[in-house]
């Protein structure tokens, strides 16, 4: 598909799909629309009138137009309130049309959206993610691929000449989310460490970042405890991964990202019983799949920030070798961990890739994880928890957040909480009560962060998969952290 901007006025352009946004309970007819309407032989008012469409967002309708007319179809969006606007509301209007204009077979189609904050750039590159995010289709597990179903192959984005640059953004943007989506979505039989390694090194190879994948016997050397405690009863051997962007020149800052990476998650010997999810555990690696997208945008966009990108990945599986209840870890910083449950086994490997990035000499450090279902207990499907106890660093991903259309909110570090993780026997539990349970893990991760000046952690246990169709997700792997973590690095 082709993306494209124009700058054909509106009662000029010619294909199969027109798409106009509207604003709610502003659907007066001046100018071009005007213009438009007499050649559509007054088609707008009659299909506002007969649909009831009152410009509400996210609101579409759609209508063939007859005769001789310059376009086959007239799709149109509610946008909501004028003075709400925002670039996400573009993003996602953007979507809504896009979806509509191939379920109505438009081969070729316009888009005619508002330009917001008088920022034409940052807007055509929101309405290019909307309508690429909103047709990405994962059909590599089917036997007759979708692909020969109808496509979108032309989007013409009217009103915003002279915006190559802003598309090719969001189309890089959209590359590293995609990603993502294919990682996440996959099964844990397509998508194992072994293959997260491979995936990385590809990256690497393809835009120009160093590779660095330790074997199980080097996290041995690096008294990596805590990771190798939830990997020893897989078949399937640990891999560590580690990717550096190196810009040209003196780098502006160094960064790190770090994202938990298990590729499935079987609970261990606290075992996830009937009607725990256990079949959707494959999503357990979106904070390492965010994580490997971010670094394939990075590499395309090459900013002038150096960074990091981390993974311990591993399953955490069944065996006579798995870990038990009650055994002590301990982590490459020493600290010793008393497992009272096996199923809290994300933050166990992300404690060692932690002390490994805290070691970078860093300026900040994000991880972000499918960490806990507390979370989505607080906070739902739709938003992210963020951890942290430097305000400058959560205004940042807040800000980055913003610009991505990804939702975060930040949530309480309560030092008393830890109270809770204190073991007899070791310095502390992996897990503490059920109360606060989002916050306690949050403070756990918290002790493997010793010298780096800023630490963040992402909960991305809701939003990393969606159900049903949601904004410019289909239903499925979102993707979710790759928009906010380029965001953020860019800024």
């Amino acid at each position: 598909m082709e993306i494209r901007p124009s700058n054909v006025p509106l009662s000029e352009w010619t294909g199969d799909g027109l798409a106009i946004g509207l604003f709610e309970d502003s659907v007066e007819l001046t100018g071009d629309l005007a213009v438009l309407d007499q050649r559509l032989a007054g088609v707008i008012p009659e299909i506002i009138a007969e649909e009831e469409f009152k410009g509400k967002l996210g609101s579409v309708v759609a209508t063939r137009v007859g005769g001789s007319t310059p376009v086959r179809k007239l799709l149109l969006v509610g946008l909501g309130k004028a003075e709400a606007l925002k670039f996400d509301t573009l993003r996602r209007a953007a979507a809504s049309l896009a979806r509509l204009a191939k379920k109505q077979k438009c081969k070729s189609l316009a888009v005619n959206l508002p330009v917001c904050d008088g920022d034409a750039a940052t807007s055509t590159q929101a309405i290019a993610e909307g309508i690429e995010l909103a047709l990405y289709q994962d059909t590599r597990f089917k036997s007759e691929s979708e692909e020969k179903n109808f496509q979108v192959e032309t989007v013409d984005l009217l009103g915003f000449p002279g915006q190559e640059g802003a598309i090719t953004k969001a189309k890089q943007i959209c590359a590293g989310v995609n990603l993502a989506r294919e990682l996440v979505a996959a099964p844990a039989n397509a998508v194992t460490p072994i293959t997260m390694a491979e995936v990385a090194q590809n990256i690497a190879s393809e835009h120009g970042l160093d590779a660095e994948i330790l074997e199980r016997e080097d996290c041995e050397k690096l008294g990596m405890g805590a990771f190798l405690g939830v990997a020893q009863a897989s078949d399937l051997p640990p891999k560590f991964i580690h990717l550096t962007y190196k810009p040209p020149g003196v780098p502006r800052k160094k960064l790190a990202i770090v994202g938990k990476g298990l590729t499935f998650d079987s609970g261990g010997l606290n075992l996830k019983g009937a009607g725990s999810g256990i079949e959707t555990m494959k999503i357990d690696m979106g904070g390492a799949a965010a994580t490997l997208g971010a670094a394939k945008t990075i590499g395309l966009m090459k900013p002038d920030v150096e960074v990091h990108f981390i993974s311990a990945v591993t399953e955490n599986m069944i065996s006579g070798h798995a870990m038990h209840p009650g055994d002590i870890l301990t982590a490459s910083n020493g600290k010793t961990i008393e497992v009272n449950n096996t199923d809290a086994e994300g933050r166990l490997t992300l404690a060692d890739a932690l002390v490994f990035a805290d070691k970078l000499g860093v300026e900040a450090i994000v991880d972000l994880a499918t960490l806990t279902g507390a979370c989505i207990i607080a906070l739902g499907d739709d938003i992210a928890a963020l951890f942290t106890s430097n305000d400058d660093l959560a205004q940042q991903l807040e800000t980055a957040s913003i610009a991505g259309g990804e939702k975060i909110w930040r949530m309480p570090m309560e030092e008393k909480y830890f109270d809770g993780l204190k073991s007899g026997i070791a310095d502390m539990k992996n897990t503490g009560p059920r109360a606060g349970g989002s916050i306690t893990a949050a403070l756990f991760l918290k002790q493997f962060v010793k010298d780096t000046p800023a630490w963040a952690h992402l909960d991305i246990a809701g939003p990393v998969w969606t159900d049903k169709e949601n904004g410019v997700n289909n239903s499925g792997a979102t993707g979710f952290g790759v928009r906010t973590l380029v965001n953020w690095v860019l800024s």
